[in-house]
């Protein structure tokens, strides 16, 4: 996992609620098992029409908002089944963060495991930020060692757990974590073995 102590991205705006994790990844592009290569199948039903054209009127096919990695959401994003892929295909897409009032739990914690920053963020200040993004390009600087959000003026706080922070901001995952450990793994391993 890459580590990220800040990250300063272009925001795209998806003005919407509820954002089930099969709607960021269907369920027919999940034959992967490998962590690549997923997204180019983001928000595929909305991205795309039945014939597989784009849909002009859906936020990442408008050229404006090309090359954002910062994605603005409504509340409860990721809900629904607890798909890893729906990280993965955030990650692979480009996204670092995703800023929204809330989400669900399992998306939480899987975004985390996986280098992307979930930022909770009040409604208010979520609205304010949607506006401007979808009026003319908002650039936003997420800070992960002060847990702060900038804009062109401003300074918002955010929490996020101690522990997923230090893993993030180490680069981390599960597996870095107990590799951290590797010689105290093969001493007891040599030690059954004896």
């Amino acid at each position: 996992m890459e580590a990220i102590q800040e990250h300063q991205g272009k925001v795209v705006p998806l003005n919407r609620s509820n954002v089930d994790t099969d709607q960021i990844i269907p369920k027919q592009f999940l034959k992967r098992i490998e962590r690549t290569g997923f997204g180019q199948f983001l928000f595929y039903n909305w991205r795309f029409d039945d014939e597989g054209n784009m849909q002009e009127d859906f936020v990442l096919n408008n050229p404006a908002y090309q090359n954002g990695s910062i994605l603005l959401a409504g509340e409860n994003f990721g809900c629904g089944s607890s798909r890893e892929h729906a990280p993965w295909a955030l990650l692979d897409y480009g996204f670092r963060v995703v800023i929204a009032p809330s989400f669900a739990d399992i998306f939480y914690n899987n975004a985390l495991k996986n280098g992307i920053i979930p930022v909770p963020m009040n409604k208010e200040q979520v609205q304010q930020w949607m506006k401007q993004a979808e009026k003319s390009e908002l650039e936003l600087t997420v800070d992960l060692k002060k847990q702060t959000v900038q804009d062109d003026g401003r300074e918002v706080s955010f929490d996020i757990p101690d522990y997923h922070r230090e893993n993030l901001l180490n680069g981390l995952d599960e597996i870095g974590l107990t590799l951290k450990h590797e010689a105290k793994i093969a001493a007891y391993e040599q030690a059954i073995e004896s």
